[in-house]
């Protein structure tokens, strides 16, 4: 009988470190979960398998593939590592059943995961990884994890090795004016943090006058020392690069690509709330598109205020991209947002795409004839005073999950009425705990679905109120300590 480990499904797939619960039995024992989830699929269905830089990635991923093909699945196994989206893209393009991705994100380096692509190319629903969750403890109740080996299964053409880049040119193509980006001349650094990032920006506009300069494109599991998560201390690198000057633009990626980072010519670093907001403005004003807007509960009011200039409603949804995708497939979003740089668009897949997100902050600059600075100071003044910050604090993997119940229902039992001096003026309560202190503020509280954290947020008109809000809110909260990292 197969040890029963602790899998679960968070806001994104199964993740997990290295050696500890990611090991090649429990990998197996989850694949095995997929096909059976499938088996009442037709047969000729296939499965896209794809893999980030991490430790072995690319040997997960054959594990993941031998197991499919022993549950007769035909499998179309990426031939080099490639972002999540591109996996995903590849799901629709090839009318497949479904796909799994072996990758952690922007987890340390000492994780990895996998992430299960329903043939909608989106993140699985909550129904679906409930439906997955049910089939992995029957596998491991019966430990009936099917294999062949690999070669066999290319032997019998049940895996197909593919590479996967033709078919995302083409789609980003459709969704963007690349050959305007390559005819303007811009100078636009890539940094895509040692992950499967590397090489697209500079793909998808080689052969023309835009010069695109990578940073960290080679691979390295360790990230070179880096959490491969957009947004600083982690883009420290690229920003001292930015600033000697000479660029248009830096973009920056996580480890899987899904997330962006953005920087201006100035090599200021913009903030994912800030990104949100200029991206919808984008895609109104530039494009002239309009449509319904889907937004997580941790981003910015700003894509309100300009719902309301452009008609377009705005709808708020608890954290991830199963919640996101699952409703903008529902109301035919034009856009979904979520504060960790994770940004979808309509006529795409209903899920995050760094490397399209930066490269529409291109289309931006050339469409509107300005410098990106000039770009964000005219889009301020269009939703008004903004500031933003989170602090993570990382706590221990043991005893993680009840720390997590501890706070749910503290703060379920002493509601909060007030923090500091500001009283509440609404709640929201399904995941985390966010409050709202008039129209203009909000604190949250949350612990991460994906790793050992407590995240505090909070939005405001000015930095100094930021700070002052989340130490009083901390304060009150009973934080130990400071903030393992600190952003915006």
């Amino acid at each position: 009988m197969v040890t029963q480990p602790q899998i679960s499904f968070g806001t994104d797939g199964w993740r997990a470190v290295v050696a500890d619960d990611f090991t090649y039995a429990n990998v197996r024992a989850v694949t095995q979960a997929v096909a059976q989830y499938l088996a009442a699929a037709p047969p000729e269905g296939r499965v896209v398998v794809g893999h980030d830089t991490r430790f072995s990635a690319e040997l997960f991923a054959r594990e993941v593939a031998r197991v499919l093909a022993a549950n007769s699945r035909h499998v179309l196994l990426s031939d080099r590592p490639s972002p999540t989206q591109v996996s995903a893209w590849l799901v629709v393009d090839q009318k497949a059943l479904g796909g799994v991705v072996v990758t952690a994100s922007h987890n340390p380096p000492e994780f990895n995961g996998l992430k299960y692509k329903p043939d909608y190319g989106g993140s699985a629903s909550p129904e679906v990884t409930t439906k997955l969750e049910q089939e992995l403890a029957l596998v491991l109740n019966n430990d009936s994890v099917r294999t062949m080996t690999i070669d066999e299964a290319i032997e019998q053409g049940l895996v197909e090795l593919i590479d996967p880049r033709p078919s995302y040119r083409g789609q980003i193509g459709r969704l963007i004016d690349l050959g305007a980006i390559k005819r303007a001349g811009l100078s636009i650094l890539h940094d895509p943090m040692y992950g499967s990032g590397s090489g697209y920006v500079a793909d998808l506009l080689e052969g023309g006058e835009t010069q695109v300069t990578e940073l960290h494109a080679e691979r390295n599991p360790g990230f070179g020392g880096l959490h491969p998560e957009p947004i600083p201390p982690n883009t420290d690198q690229a920003a001292a690069v930015l600033r000697a000057g000479g660029f248009d633009l830096g973009i920056v990626n996580d480890g899987d690509a899904d997330r962006v980072g953005i920087f201006d010519e100035k090599g200021n670093f913009v903030d994912q709330l800030e990104v949100a907001t200029l991206l919808l403005w984008h895609l109104c004003e530039n494009q002239g598109l309009r449509g319904p807007v889907v937004r997580s509960l941790t981003m910015t009011r700003r894509l309100d205020i300009l719902g309301k200039r452009y008609g377009c409603d705005v709808e708020e949804l608890p954290v991830g991209f199963k919640y996101l995708g699952t409703r903008m497939r529902e109301v035919d979003a034009l856009f979904a947002a979520e504060e960790s740089g994770g940004f979808g668009f309509r006529g795409h897949i209903p899920e995050r795409d760094g490397i399209l997100s930066g490269l529409f902050f291109a289309e931006m600059i050339v469409k509107s004839g300005t410098a990106l600075s000039q770009i964000r100071q005219e889009v301020a003044e269009l939703v008004g005073p903004h500031a933003y910050a989170r602090r993570d604090h990382r706590l221990p993997r043991e005893g993680y999950q009840a720390a997590r119940e501890r706070l749910i229902e503290r703060m379920e039992k002493d509601p909060f009425q007030q923090v500091g001096q500001d009283r509440i003026t609404k709640t929201r309560s399904d995941d985390g705990f966010k409050y709202w202190l008039g129209e203009d503020s909000w604190v949250l509280v949350r612990m991460s679905g994906t790793e050992p954290l407590m995240r505090v947020y909070c939005e405001s008109t000015t930095p100094e109120r930021v700070q002052d809000l989340l130490d009083t809110f901390e304060g009150e909260l009973g934080v130990p300590g400071g903030a393992d990292v600190r952003h915006g």
